[in-house]
């Protein structure tokens, strides 16, 4: 395989992958679907990451594990944390397989390291390696150890736009289960226009405007989202935030076909 084609960085967010509402729920019939979405559009070139939803959002919590190491107690929460994520990782891994899609999961706290909550060091040998010989790594929000904090959560975002600047990503996709950004939280203000798409000039300008998530969500919903986000823009990656729990809009997206949802750019 050319190792200079451009991969596409593809986040599956854990609003569409699992049940937020209810603890340890994966949405199984979602991942089967959006599994063959990818597996039609036929990238050349593939990285993959989820995030954590009902699965390491409610340990996380519960056990503070965000905040650093504080107390004994948190160790366990730690541990769980991160099984349940290699839990719903594995279900991941199953379903795109059943597509013969060459999948390799990369556990993001063996070869991670942040200092303050922030990536550190991130070693991607193996990724490249994979990516190399044509495989599609798949990645996840995981508990990562911390140089300040002793451990906290890595999220999938900030994982997803590292990859995609290390790589220099063709580009990045956002898959939620809203249609893209909007002036407010849709889900509660159905007067909420969403943005087609936006410059990291506007972008920036409406950060602060931007409601958190009214779920469990120990990386700050959409807010935390996009200020992940914004360094992959800086570099001039485009990023697409399209609403996968929408049939086909994944697939469309990735094969370039214009769809609702919002589109980040540099400008």
């Amino acid at each position: 395989m050319d190792t200079r084609v451009k991969p596409t960085v593809v986040k599956l967010g854990g609003s569409v992958i699992t049940a937020k509402e209810k603890a340890f729920t994966p949405n199984i019939p979602s991942i089967n679907r959006l599994a063959k979405e990818i597996a039609e559009a036929r990238l050349d070139s593939v990285i993959l990451i989820h995030g954590g939803g009902s699965f390491g959002h409610p340990v996380a919590r519960e056990y503070q594990i965000v905040e650093g190491y504080k107390t004994p107690g948190q160790r366990i929460g730690f541990s769980k944390t991160r099984q349940v994520m290699m839990a719903l990782n594995k279900l991941v891994i199953d379903s795109f397989i059943r597509q013969n899609l060459p999948v390799v999961a990369v556990q993001p706290s063996a070869c991670t390291t942040t200092k303050g909550g922030r990536i550190q060091h991130f070693d991607v040998t193996a990724i490249q390696h994979l990516l190399r010989l044509g495989f599609i790594p798949v990645l996840y929000g995981d508990a990562t150890l911390d140089l300040e904090l002793g451990f906290t959560i890595l999220s999938g975002d900030q994982i997803a736009a590292e990859l995609a600047t290390i790589f220099n990503a063709e580009k990045m996709v956002i898959a939620v289960d809203v249609d893209g950004l909007f002036t407010d939280d849709p889900k509660s203000n159905p007067n909420a226009k969403l943005i087609n798409e936006i410059s990291l000039k506007e972008l920036n300008g409406l950060l602060d405007s931007i409601d958190e998530a009214k779920t469990v969500d120990v990386t700050k919903g959409m807010q935390g989202k996009i200020t992940e986000l914004i360094p992959a823009v800086e570099r001039g990656i485009q990023i697409d935030i399209v609403n996968a729990s929408i049939a086909g809009r994944l697939y469309k997206t990735l094969k370039g076909e214009k769809v609702t949802g919002t589109k980040i750019t540099r400008g």
